[in-house]
């Protein structure tokens, strides 16, 4: 490949070698994992390893792939990353976590979708917020009462369905 006097010599991507480590480090695991399960493929030869098996060796073979390409320079140019909506899905995330169990579901998942409507610029949390926890509520409306699905429930879930 030749570099004319335009362009500059790519350098290697590390981001790039970080997520093909990445995938080696899943697929191993899942290597590893598989190692251990009793491999019962009958007739057919396909036993509950053999998925974990042919994932785990196409995790590695995309890891090596990623680091050839990386160590090449062939990626292209990403953008900077834009941290804070990244903060803001993270943090919806963790309340979700956190306030799963207590608050139930509509208000935890309603916090989720608030926190990342922000992210996706809807600025106005006192609107989205309460939108967000009436979707969630339909939700858990539909898996918890048609589908029979447990799903946490929480104090709004316990006013509109009390516990019979």
């Amino acid at each position: 490949m030749s570099v004319s006097r335009h362009e500059p010599p790519r350098r290697r991507d590390t981001a790039a070698l970080i997520v093909a480590a990445g995938l080696v480090v899943i697929g191993a695991v899942l290597l590893w994992d598989s190692s251990r399960l009793a491999d019962l493929g009958g007739y057919s030869g396909v036993g509950p390893a053999s998925v974990p098996r042919v994932v785990g060796v196409a995790l590695i073979g995309l890891a090596i792939w990623t680091a050839v390409e990386a160590m090449r320079g062939d990626f292209p140019l990403r953008a900077p990353q834009n941290i804070p909506p990244v903060l803001w899905i993270v943090a919806g995330l963790a309340a979700q976590l956190i306030l799963l169990n207590l608050a139930g579901f509509s208000i935890a998942t309603g916090l989720l979708f608030a926190f990342t409507a922000r992210a996706f610029g809807k600025r106005n949390l006192a609107m989205t917020i309460p939108i967000g926890i009436a979707v969630s509520f339909v939700v858990w409306t539909i898996f918890s009462q048609l589908l029979m699905l447990h799903l946490p429930a929480g104090p709004l879930e316990h006013l509109v369905f009390p516990r019979g």
